[in-house]
């Protein structure tokens, strides 16, 4: 017999004596009723059609963006979102996409962007279908902002709604020092969001007496309410390879939380 989760999709063989009964999916936690799914209707497992059963789109919801996994963003446009370019893998509908323009958004950004390389580049989808991103499988989350603002490391920003106000920061004490991580986008506004990380992100709190201090290329993003300060540790034992290996790091304090992400990621500049 065949368990077959029918909001995510996740399937397994389980034993006879479970049909009928009620189980929790093991990857989305949706109860399912394992009773009718046996053998999928007559359908041969691993066949063509099973797989497209079990691999088509599912009908998430109707906000405008929707994880169709946990790697793969649905967005279910009737207007415009900026996302990052190269992300799209497929849309349906009538969809123009517009590689950002020189002056879009004024001279101040394209200083900006001249120096802060591929991680920030955008791209406009416009128009009114289903599109889909990804960017190298990296795991999406969706942040629904209500007159709040965020930062983001400016190469995990996959996309945001076309009303939500953006710019570009620059943390010029570490330039030269850091090859990722100088780069961050501050997101403002209300709309909605979706960040990349490499697997699942982990948020950290930040009080007034408990500051969090965090490797840049483990960083992905923060509230808008922080002001990282950057620490460094570089001395004579780091140069003769005896010091901690963490020469440069983030210095969260105040009120806010900061995302990292359980993997250290080294950002290539171009240019």
């Amino acid at each position: 017999m065949i368990f077959k989760c029918d909001n995510c999709g996740y399937t397994r063989e389980v034993p006879d004596k479970y049909s009928g009964k009620t189980a929790k999916c093991p990857k989305c936690k949706s109860n399912v009723k394992i009773g009718k799914i046996d053998d999928q209707a007559g359908i041969d497992r691993h066949s063509l059609t099973d797989f497209i059963q079990r691999t088509s789109k599912k009908n998430r919801g109707k906000d405008l963006f929707e994880l169709e996994t946990s790697h793969l963003l649905d967005i279910n446009l009737n207007g415009i979102v900026w996302t990052k370019t190269g992300s799209m893998v497929a849309y349906t509908g009538d969809i123009k996409f517009t590689r950002e323009g020189v002056l879009e958004h004024g001279v101040g950004k394209l200083l900006k962007k001249a120096v802060s390389g591929e991680g920030a580049r955008l791209t406009k989808a416009e128009g009114k279908g289903t599109l889909f991103l990804a960017d190298a499988g990296k795991n999406i989350s969706i942040l629904k902002l209500q007159g709040e603002s965020i930062f983001v490391n400016g190469n995990d920003v996959l996309g945001f709604e076309g009303n939500i106000q953006w710019d570009i920061k620059i943390m010029k004490k570490v330039a030269g020092m850091l090859a990722g991580g100088l780069f961050n986008i501050k997101l403002e506004g209300t709309g909605m969001v979706a960040i990349t990380t490499h697997h699942d992100p982990i948020t950290l709190t930040v009080s007034p007496n408990k500051p969090v201090i965090t490797d840049p290329n483990a960083t992905v993003a923060w509230s808008g309410t922080l002001a990282p300060e950057i620490k460094t540790d570089i001395s004579f034992k780091t140069f003769l390879g005896r010091g901690s290996g963490e020469s440069i790091q983030m210095k969260f304090e105040g009120d806010g939380f900061v995302v990292i992400q359980p993997y250290e990621e080294v950002y290539l500049q171009s240019g």
